[in-house]
């Protein structure tokens, strides 16, 4: 099943360049280290954005559920990253309860 509203989800600029991309991150320095290693910079991180709306949120989700602040959905698919690598990533998202657009939550390598 794919993400309802796919085409207008939102993925924030503060989620990749303060968390994901962010080495300095408590929680997310390890996941910048890899994304980082493959060629992504928090300074260009519109592809990062880019690269999440072509290759994972077209595809089905490999899984779902419902949790106390809305349906979350997760995509297991690979990049085609800046450095020509391909990384397999995890991406979470959830449209929240009362909305209707998806949101990025995380990603993860898998």
């Amino acid at each position: 099943m794919q993400i309802p509203n796919a085409d207008q989800a939102i993925i924030a600029e503060d989620k990749l360049v303060d968390y994901l991309l962010n080495r300095a991150h408590r929680r997310g320095s390890s996941k910048a280290t890899v994304l980082l290693a493959f060629g992504y910079d928090p300074a260009h991180w519109q592809r990062l954005a880019d690269d999440l709306r072509r290759f994972h949120l077209p595809r089905d989700a490999d899984n779902t559920r419902e949790t106390d602040y809305g349906m979350r959905y997760e995509i297991r698919a690979d990049l085609l990253t800046p450095s020509g690598r391909l990384l397999t990533i995890r991406s979470v998202w959830q449209i929240d309860s009362g909305a209707n657009v998806p949101r990025l939550i995380t990603l993860f390598p898998d």
